[in-house]
């Protein structure tokens, strides 16, 4: 039998793939977002908008869980929820935040730290409306993070709606939709040789992306 503990200890991986030129950098941390992420779809496209979105309770314990990114700009990051769920109501208490990028095969990751608030009706309206059946009916019988029986049948509820679908399409339910995480910090992390990795930094002040370098 493999000894896990023992295998861990053993992986050796050597980052040698990529580097941060700091002698030539964008002088804005959205043009590097969107190069690396332009990157990441090229690698793997079915995992490039991933991310690990952390939030904090009212006992300031941190929580985190893997979602998706579903739009990007200047004004920020956009992911999409049902508002009744854990993430959103610790939001919705507390809206710092910090999002993180990882992907392996290009040895990167972006660290971003922002404030998250919701999106207008509408821009839920029209995201909800763009998905495929399946989902819609998906967010509307979920309520996520809720406790649930273990012999729970979501099936029986899904056949329901999808009967009534044939006459009506499904309306976006009061409970869920977007946020978006204004960004105040990004931290492109690229991996190098002998552990000494490149950390570029964009910290936002007065208005003003005041760019750093840090540490490996």
């Amino acid at each position: 039998m493999s000894n896990p503990k023992k295998n861990i200890e053993n992986i050796r991986i050597d980052y040698d793939k990529s580097k941060i030129d700091f002698n030539s950098i964008h002088t804005s941390p959205f043009n590097l977002f969107n190069s690396w992420m332009t990157q990441a779809f090229q690698s793997d496209k079915e995992n490039a908008n991933a991310f690990v979105l952390s939030t904090i309770s009212n006992e300031i314990a941190p929580s985190s869980r893997v979602v998706l990114m579903r739009g990007f700009s200047e004004k920020g990051l956009v992911f999409y929820t049902n508002y009744n769920s854990q993430k959103s109501t610790e939001i919705m208490s507390n809206n710092n935040v910090s999002a993180n990028f990882f992907w392996p095969q290009l040895e990167k990751q972006i660290r971003i730290i922002g404030n998250a608030e919701k999106i207008s009706k509408e821009e839920s309206d029209k995201y909800f409306n763009s998905r495929p059946l399946e989902s819609k009916i998906g967010a509307i019988i979920s309520n996520q993070s809720s406790t649930i029986s273990l012999d729970h049948n979501f099936e029986k509820e899904k056949e329901k709606l999808q009967s009534q679908s044939n006459s009506y399409s499904p309306k976006r339910p009061e409970n869920w939709g977007g946020f978006i995480i204004k960004i105040n910090h990004f931290e492109f992390w690229q991996g190098r040789p002998s552990r000494l990795h490149d950390r570029l930094c964009y910290t936002l002040e007065n208005n003003k992306w005041v760019i750093s370098r840090k540490s490996p």
